[in-house]
């Protein structure tokens, strides 16, 4: 709730620096928040770190079991992830990044670039220097970021029915203090585990269309509390009990 009043007040005050200076109309694009501002329109073809921030977005609309290369490159498959966000939230869906698409994901994101039902701290219940796993710090955030987004992704497809996060980034030591995998993706803060409603299988099942590479729920040993989502960029997925 506190999120969303700041965003009303920064929207009023952007309106009113419009109507009393103009100063919006002559500065070019708007920036929506302090995250990041898109300049221009894309489509398939084009390339740029402007992709790049679009695929982080859109990574979570894609095809069961596909996973959306972020490459900077706008290729046939972003094209398909755009048009699936746009279906998403009803807008024109033709696979074309513009004002509209733009201005929906200014609404869904914060001013730190989260999505707006994610937060790091969520994603990060170790420590607050993002230090100490198998990555760079920065590294380990920016993957964390890039599951918040896929996770958005899959809350939306779910009726916005809220996700609840219990575990992501872990330094080796608490990797190690909670018993987990030497190997475990949450040393590279691209993994989320998963509780509560809906069932556990439900978002085994869920998180199949929205780009995870890694998914593991009941029936995978260590797995029947809770359901694991990962970004690992091949395929291993293992919830017997929920037919995956």
């Amino acid at each position: 709730m506190l999120r969303r009043t700041v965003r009303l007040v920064v929207s009023i005050v952007m309106l009113m620096t419009a109507s009393f200076g103009g100063m919006l109309a002559t500065a070019g694009p708007a920036q929506a928040d302090e995250c990041y501002t898109w300049g221009r329109t894309l489509s398939e073809g084009m390339s740029g770190a402007d992709v790049t921030q679009l695929q982080i977005r859109v990574a979570g609309h894609v095809d069961f079991g596909e996973i959306l290369a972020v490459d900077g490159n706008f290729g046939p498959r972003t094209k398909a992830a755009v048009t699936k966000f746009q279906q998403a939230y009803g807008l024109a869906a033709d696979g074309v990044a513009g004002s509209q698409t733009f201005s929906k994901i200014y609404a869904l994101q914060d001013p730190d670039c989260t999505p707006i039902h994610f937060t790091y701290a969520e994603l990060n219940k170790c420590n607050s220097t993002w230090e100490g796993g198998a990555v760079s710090a920065a590294t380990a955030k920016a993957n964390a970021l890039r599951t918040m987004w896929k996770l958005e992704a899959m809350r939306h497809a779910l009726g916005d029915t809220p996700l609840v996060v219990t575990s992501g980034f872990r330094s080796y030591s608490c990797n190690s203090a909670v018993g987990g995998a030497s190997n475990s993706r949450h040393l590279y803060g691209d993994a989320a585990d998963l509780v509560g409603n809906p069932s556990l299988c439900t978002l085994a099942q869920r998180a199949r269309y929205h780009g995870f590479g890694g998914i593991f729920g009941p029936g995978y040993p260590g797995h029947d509390d809770h359901t694991h989502v990962d970004g690992r960029t091949s395929r291993s997925w293992s919830a017997p009990s929920c037919g995956i």
